[in-house]
């Protein structure tokens, strides 16, 4: 695999070719050029709900990341409103996890982003998330007020017991939210969520605190979760190596939908299977062989439930 990467000019020294049994020097530098194919998101629309001359509101479906990150570069919010509507430059005033769908605000300055970001972070402008969870959750306004621990290796947040993470080398921060009932079918119920402070994975963690834990939210419907560092995957896929979510009667035989919840998506240095077909609105002299973007159309994680992923921003 390497010679062919070398012949191909995909390993380059100082960016120029060079032979095989070519000798690299003392502080040259060697570039190896990959072919990477970005991770699949579901084909909904990224809805432009308000233009005005330095704000942006839009709407994000699930499964879409809001800026490139990881190996998201194209199916992202920001590259999608650039290829498909030539709004840019956008910057976010906020953001909103890959899972979750909602209402995104993006200033088209830097200077009204950050005005924007001092109203979010003084509490000016509030936000409320819908959830989808287990069981019946109480009529009345629960408050969960719990430090919470995040084990960025792990990729997951834990609730401080006694006064105590479960992992001794992190210590828990404040955090509080407010949760209420807005119905339920015996089943599952829909919660409100409101955030008095911004932790990670705040929501998802105080449910399961709660003993209603997100209807499909793989990562935190089991306390006992195999560890993602010693499998050298990511949380969600170790997590749903125990936990499936639940399907209802016509998704059961859909091996499409559960193939592509739990793929995992790899870099391939010598893709010879991946049409040299640049999506519409995107440059091609830009990204040439390099890139191939995917979106495509599927179930959502949610098969009983309005929304089709496992929270809302209202």
């Amino acid at each position: 695999m390497t010679t062919i990467a070398v012949k191909c000019g995909r390993i380059r020294v100082d960016d120029k070719m060079v032979h095989t049994s070519y000798v690299v020097q003392s502080s040259q530098k060697i570039s190896h050029f990959l072919h990477r194919h970005e991770p699949p998101v579901l084909a909904g629309d990224v809805l432009v709900l308000q233009n005005e001359a330095d704000i942006l509101t839009v709407y994000k479906p699930a499964s879409v990341p809001v800026h490139p990150c990881g190996q998201y570069r194209k199916n992202t919010v920001v590259g999608i409103l650039q290829a498909e509507h030539g709004l840019a430059p956008l910057y976010p005033v906020h953001r909103l996890d890959r899972l979750v769908s909602g209402l995104l605000i993006f200033a088209k300055s830097a200077d009204k982003a950050d005005f924007l970001r001092q109203q979010v972070e003084a509490r000016l402008l509030q936000k409320e998330y819908i959830a989808k969870v287990i069981g019946v959750f109480p009529e009345k306004e629960v408050v969960i007020d719990a430090n919470i621990c995040y084990n960025a290796r792990e990729g997951r947040s834990f609730v401080e017991i006694n006064g105590s993470c479960i992992d001794k080398a992190f210590k828990g921060k404040t955090a509080c939210t407010k949760f209420t009932r807005i119905n339920t079918n015996g089943k599952y119920s829909l919660v409100s969520c409101k955030l008095v402070t911004g932790r990670t994975h705040q929501i998802r963690v105080h449910l399961q605190c709660a003993g209603h834990p997100i209807a499909n939210d793989m990562l935190y419907l089991s306390e006992d979760v195999p560890s993602r560092s010693a499998n050298g995957v990511g949380a969600d896929r170790a997590a749903s190596g125990t936990c499936k979510p639940p399907m209802s009667n016509s998704h059961k035989d859909d091996s499409f939908a559960e193939d592509s919840a739990s793929e995992e998506f790899s870099i391939d240095p010598m893709c010879t299977n991946c049409p040299n077909l640049p999506p519409k609105g995107y440059d091609e002299d830009e990204e040439g062989i390099w890139l191939h973007c995917v979106r495509y159309s599927g179930p959502g994680w949610c098969y009983e439930c309005p929304f089709p992923d496992w929270a809302h921003l209202c």
